[in-house]
């Protein structure tokens, strides 16, 4: 195979790797399974996350990226190098350019970390975008217009949320609250509640099965299994998706007050553009039911899911590979 360039959305919860005229080839959680014995990587991706909470001490299952910025920078070159060599073939005549996402608040040092990374995993260039302007390049957000266009971006790790006009950020803020937070915030509250403790996989599929941003006139209920704490028993429960607006409340919150600083922060001639044109919700965290609604509740400014909100960033790193030269003096930072 003879790939020149790739791009890779550099999730906290997943990772996803785009290659011009075959779209998004991979979309597997950024987990890695390691031996601690003689640090050899068992496992990446979706087997890696099957053995979360079932591994043995001689096997630890983690995600080397946390709050959407490198927390363990030797297991995320080896993830990175996993997924660029099953893509483009261990033996190839000449590296690939390389785009990654970043988040808006990034600091230098860790900008640095990713494009260093990168290079070791393979790569002849490495390149960093910011998460809020893929994302709304993947949204078809025409971002080069001199229209003030919002994103609100909800990972695993970190919300984004900016404005966005003639293709830069006009104002911005990043939280780090994500799809973890809130699987956390169900644990804990059922922890609490109910007395039973649940792994995080299970915490996850309530968020997605019956998690509801604001209370529904339906009250949808699901049966969830795990330990009793008084008795160390397996116990199973019943979770309505009330209890979950309930547990995730202050999460959302969060989520909130960045929308209401970005709103706030933003010039008065954008802020009209916002209003006219609403505000778009992408990330795994945009599938959240009634979010949309819970956000043009409290802003007063419409608000809108993305088509395939999950893929957006990536299909951004598409557009962009597609006019790389264009936005190599624009928006991309480079090494």
């Amino acid at each position: 195979m003879f790939i020149k360039k790739i791009g890779i959305d550099l999730g906290t919860a997943n990772i996803l790797v785009f290659i011009p005229q075959k779209g998004i080839v991979v979309n597997e959680p950024s987990v890695v399974a390691v031996s601690l014995d003689d640090n050899k990587i068992l496992a990446v991706g979706n087997e890696a996350k099957e053995m979360i909470g079932k591994t043995p001490d001689s096997i630890f299952a983690s995600r080397p990226v946390k709050d959407g910025v490198i927390a363990d920078y030797k297991v995320t070159e080896s993830m990175m190098r996993y997924f660029i060599n099953k893509v483009s073939g261990k033996i190839r005549f000449s590296k690939p350019e390389v785009i990654v996402s970043v988040p808006a608040g990034i600091t230098s040092t860790e900008r640095r970390a990713v494009i260093d990374a990168t290079i070791q995993a393979g790569a002849k260039a490495a390149y960093v975008v910011k998460e809020p302007v893929l994302a709304a390049i993947g949204a078809g957000i025409p971002i080069n217009t001199a229209f003030g266009n919002m994103i609100i971006d909800i990972g695993g790790g970190t919300s984004e949320v900016a404005v966005i006009s003639l293709g830069g950020i006009v104002s911005f803020s990043s939280v780090r609250v994500g799809g973890d937070k809130l699987d956390q915030a169900i644990s804990e509250y059922i922890r609490k509640k109910h007395g039973v403790t649940i792994g995080e996989k299970n915490a996850e599929e309530i968020k997605i099965k019956i998690g509801s941003a604001t209370i529904e006139e339906n009250n949808e209920t699901m049966e969830v299994r795990g330990r009793d704490l008084a008795t160390g028993l397996p116990r199973t429960i019943k979770i309505s998706s009330d209890e979950i607006t309930e547990a995730i409340k202050d999460e959302l919150a969060e989520m909130i007050k960045a929308v209401k600083t970005v709103l706030q922060n933003t010039p008065p001639e954008l802020s009209s553009d916002v209003i006219d044109r609403g505000m778009v919700l992408s990330g795994g965290g945009a599938l959240i039911r009634n979010l949309d609604k819970l956000f043009t509740q409290v802003t007063g400014v419409p608000c809108y899911v993305a088509d395939e909100p999950l893929l957006c960033v990536a299909k951004g790193t598409g557009k962009v590979l597609d006019n790389l030269d264009i936005y190599k003096r624009s928006i991309i930072s480079k090494k």
